[in-house]
């Protein structure tokens, strides 16, 4: 457990810095640094895990995709566990994901947005 905790913290740390660096980059009207961070996040979480991921050792997983991934982005692993749903053919649950994340987490934030705003 206490292994676990430092990979995740560990990869936290870089993940978080280098979204940062991103975000400091990327300066614009709008919001292209968290479109860059999800799509490469995306791409580099999947490529990892599809082709690597079964060899891995479970701490390097949760540096990787708990950690790193998980502060850089963690719209890499509402879309693995996306993809993973449309392999397994499995595809009301793939398309149930996908908009109640999207509805209800937006929906969430205008709400957080309101309540914060009362």
């Amino acid at each position: 457990m206490l292994l676990s905790a430092i990979a995740v913290a560990a990869g936290g740390a870089i993940g978080a810095v280098l979204r940062f660096s991103v975000y400091r980059l990327v300066e614009t009207d709008f919001p292209w640094a968290t479109f860059i961070v999800n799509i490469v996040g995306c791409v580099l979480a999947s490529f990892l895990m599809f082709r690597y991921g079964v060899d891995m050792q479970d701490q390097l997983k949760t540096f990787l995709f708990v950690g790193l991934f998980g502060a850089f982005t963690t719209m890499s692993t509402f879309s693995i566990d996306t993809v993973n749903l449309i392999a397994d053919g499995s595809y009301w649950y793939a398309a149930g994901n996908v908009l109640l994340n999207s509805a209800v987490c937006v929906a969430g934030a205008a709400a957080g947005r309101y309540l914060a705003l009362l």
